[in-house]
């Protein structure tokens, strides 16, 4: 997509651009071919009713004729009125530029936070909202490898894996993007709001949608494509098959990006989500050496497997079936002595037996 570029959006412009966005009946596809037409907003609004309807319907064409609609869009600029709020557009140099390679791009982003991020090494890390402590310690712990290796982590600030992504990234010395569903007055869930003041101290919160917009089921799988489409790749931790992290996911592969996922239980209806990845070509990942090396980035960091097994999640692991050490080492990626150790408490208190073949059998 070929727009002039400039430094910053002022007043004046970040009327024109949310005059646009917040037309009603203009979605983000016409826009783009109303930019695309017309090469700036000002040309847009400067062009008459014929031109207009050849791009649009008529009744957009004079809703556009009658210019921004002030009263609609005051809440945007009044929240750009207050310092670390900023509107990034399609025009504006900090936009990021793996999002212009998208088929649908964002007209606009209001952004909270540190702006540099947009253009940086990002990754996606998304999973289940109904996630387990194993997975949510997996998350953290990838997380925190990945920013402490150059990544910045993006993720959706929803409950479950997604929080625990930005918290891992947060300890790290890198940095986290929260991309949401709703305006960035609004912090969704509510139980994120103390998560949402730190990313935006240390990292930054972005949104498509206008000041005001509510929490809406449509809106979550419409931002998935910017979670994706600002990263080199997207891994999946916890996911059942009907998660919108396949979403997520999917939207990945077809962007082109490269598409991770963390093997877990066959009897775990969150680690489902991730096999059926895992089946249709995403790469299986244990340790974030296998990321940094499909991604061609070289480091100095020693590579952080997946760690810390408690009896319950060693039982679920194991599932019901004769089990090898070396299956759990693969699934659980921690050293065997770790394993053998827990095994042997759990031998000694009567919920696993060591059966022929040196395989565990779970009891119960």
């Amino acid at each position: 997509m070929e727009l002039a570029a400039q430094a910053s959006v002022n007043i004046n412009d970040a009327i024109l651009w949310l005059g646009l966005t917040q037309t009603q009946g203009l979605g983000n596809l016409a826009l783009v071919q109303l930019l695309k037409t017309f090469a700036t907003p000002e040309s847009i609004y400067a062009a008459n009713h014929a031109a207009l309807t050849q791009v649009v319907a008529s009744d957009v064409a004079t809703r556009l004729l009658a210019g921004p609609d002030i009263a609609r869009i005051q809440p945007s600029l009044d929240w750009l009125s207050i310092e670390s709020n900023y509107l990034v557009t399609l025009a504006d140099e900090a936009y990021p530029n793996f999002l212009l390679e998208i088929s649908n791009p964002p007209p606009v982003l209001f952004c909270k936070g540190n702006l540099a991020l947009l253009n940086t090494s990002c990754i996606a890390l998304v999973g289940s909202r109904s996630s387990t402590p194993q997975g949510d310690k997996n998350a953290e712990d990838f997380a925190k490898a990945l920013s402490e290796q150059g990544f910045t982590v993006v993720s959706g600030m929803a409950l479950g894996i997604d929080g625990a992504a930005h918290r891992g990234a947060l300890r790290g010395t890198g940095a986290t993007i929260a991309v949401v569903g709703t305006g960035l007055d609004i912090v969704y869930p509510s139980k994120h709001r103390d998560l949402a003041h730190e990313i935006v101290k240390k990292g930054l919160m972005i949104s498509e949608f206008a000041i005001g917009t509510p929490s809406k089921p449509q809106n979550f799988p419409r931002r998935n494509r910017i979670i994706s489409g600002l990263s080199l790749g997207c891994l999946v931790v916890e996911a059942n098959v009907q998660s919108g992290s396949l979403i997520t996911a999917r939207l990945a592969a077809e962007q082109g990006r490269e598409v991770f996922a963390i093997p877990g239980s066959i009897h775990s209806p969150v680690a489902k989500g991730c096999h059926l990845l895992i089946k249709q070509g995403a790469k299986l990942v244990d340790s974030t050496h296998d990321i940094i090396e499909e991604l061609g980035f070289a480091s100095h960091h020693t590579p952080v497997k997946i760690a810390a097994v408690d009896d319950d999640v060693l039982l679920t692991a194991m599932g019901y079936d004769a089990v090898s050490l070396d299956a759990l080492v693969a699934i659980l990626g921690l050293n065997s002595e770790v394993i053998t150790s827990e095994l042997l408490l759990l031998e000694l208190d009567g919920k696993i037996t060591k059966i022929a073949g040196g395989k565990y059998q779970r009891l119960g």
